[in-house]
């Protein structure tokens, strides 16, 4: 069972919550998972989200790519969720850390979060789960990514007060990543639980 461990309401109406647990488990409508341009997902949370949704979503990936090919690092690809308690998969595409600027990898990394909201918001979704886009095996520094990702996600609410997708989770498993986004919670909206 996934833990809420802070949570907050915008003033937009929004709810922004940290998870310790895994993603996978949510019940939600859109779960987003960390992908590469190649839509392979053989480690991380991509590997777990196969193996719990099933082979249905490498297929699914898998013809993605050959209809549109790679997906560009900043943009999203949707597929079915399988076997998941989600409705959608969104394969969001993060920056691998050193093979750009930072301030280019940080561009990136809003952009492949902000297109999963957008991704969720079209298809008139309420709830999303996020893990820590590009933090793990891409090497993105964790409290860089925590503070991205949460400002990203505050950035569309506000810029969104009318969309549909109202409850967005970040679902962290490993305790350095968790602490993290805790941690860059805490220094926008104290530490609410």
């Amino acid at each position: 069972m996934n833990t809420v461990v802070r949570e907050v309401k915008l003033s937009s109406g929004q709810t922004i919550r940290i998870l310790r647990g895994d993603i996978t488990a949510e019940q939600v409508d859109a779960i987003v998972n960390a992908a590469n341009q190649y839509l392979k997902h053989n480690g991380g949370v991509a590997a777990a989200i196969v193996r719990k949704g099933g082979e249905v979503i490498q297929q699914e990936s898998d013809e993605w790519v050959r209809q549109y090919g790679l997906v560009r690092t900043g943009q999203v690809a949707v597929t079915s969720a399988g076997n998941l308690p989600a409705k959608v998969v969104i394969h969001a595409v993060g920056p691998v850390w050193h093979e750009h600027t930072p301030e280019r990898a940080d561009e990136l990394l809003k952009s492949a979060v902000w297109n999963s909201f957008m991704a969720a918001h079209k298809r008139g979704f309420f709830s999303i789960a996020l893990p820590a886009i590009s933090a793990g095996i891409f090497g993105f520094p964790k409290e860089r990514c925590a503070s991205i990702l949460l400002d990203t996600a505050k950035e569309f609410c506000e810029k969104n007060p009318d969309t549909t997708l109202k409850d967005i989770r970040f679902v962290l498993f490993d305790e350095p990543t968790f602490h993290a986004f805790v941690e860059a919670f805490d220094a926008r909206w104290g530490s609410r639980a």
